[in-house]
Order: C-alpha cells, then sequence, then structure tokens
C-alpha cells in the first residue's frame, strides 16, 4: 500500500469517529499525475448530493505530458462506496451533525482509494489539549534520546 497524500490537519481539527475506504472515478490523465505524486487533500471535503458521495476540492494536478483532454485540477470526484454505505452516512451526517473529511489517499493494488472520516468538530479548547499532548511527547521523547545508561 502506498500512501500518496494525508490530511495532516483533520485529526487536528475534527475527532475521527469512524473510518471508511471508499473507490474514487478519475479519467486518465488525473490517475497518470496521481501516480506522480502530483495531489493534495488538504482543503477537500466530502458531500452526499443526489445518493452520490463527492469529494470536492481535492487538487490533481495537471499532468505534464497531456494534451487538450487534460483535467480540470479541482473539479469534483465522485466516491464509489456501497449502497448501504452511502444510506448510513447520510442518516448520521443529518442527525447527529457530523461531517465527512478524506483522511489519506493510498494505491491499494493498482487502484487509488480514498480513506473518509466520519468526524466531530472539535472546540478550541480541545485543540489546545491536543498541542499539550504533542508538546508533552515531543520532550519526552526529546528526554529519551539524550538520557544516558
Amino acid at each position: 500500500m502506498k500512501v500518496v497524500a494525508t490530511n495532516r490537519k483533520a485529526s487536528f481539527e475534527y475527532f475521527i469517529l469512524e473510518k471508511y475506504e471508499a473507490g474514487i472515478k478519475l479519467t486518465g490523465t488525473e490517475i497518470k499525475s496521481v501516480r506522480e505524486g502530483n495531489v493534495n487533500i488538504n482543503d477537500a471535503y466530502v458531500i452526499i448530493r443526489n445518493g452520490k458521495v463527492e469529494v470536492i476540492n481535492m487538487f490533481i494536478a495537471k499532468y505534464t505530458l497531456g494534451n487538450i483532454f487534460n483535467h480540470d485540477e479541482r473539479r469534483s470526484r465522485e466516491l464509489l462506496l456501497h449502497k448501504k454505505e452511502i444510506i448510513k452516512l447520510a442518516t448520521r451526517i443529518k442527525l447527529d451533525g457530523l461531517t465527512l473529511v478524506p483522511l489519506r489517499a493510498y494505491f491499494k493494488d493498482a487502484l487509488l482509494k480514498i480513506e473518509i472520516g466520519l468526524c466531530r468538530g472539535k472546540k478550541l479548547y480541545d485543540k489546545r489539549q491536543s498541542l499539550k499532548e504533542e508538546d508533552e511527547k515531543r520532550k519526552a521523547a526529546k528526554a529519551l534520546k539524550n538520557y544516558r545508561y
């Protein structure tokens, strides 16, 4: 499994409750550009529209060797999930006020997969707590590195 892009900001901004793996529908020049590593999902988000799951604002750079049939860089792309999963996600979003956020993009065999997370937004004090925990981990790791037997 080769990870192409990760959304590191998502774990800071949201509590990730559940994770789902989804396929993505791409054109030929898009998949070639992704294989080169020209993809960014930091500003992307996922919506459910007309019974279909779409990722919005996912950046895939234009393929350098493409011609006039090259793709639009920030077009909405359809995610491939089972109907039961889509219905389950739609009800959880509507009833609980949750959001769908893409967490990472990776290749599984020859196919590009997107891991999406069902998330709840963090408040400011939760973000401060996360920063405090990360700082404590960093200090502990540094102390262990400098420790002499």
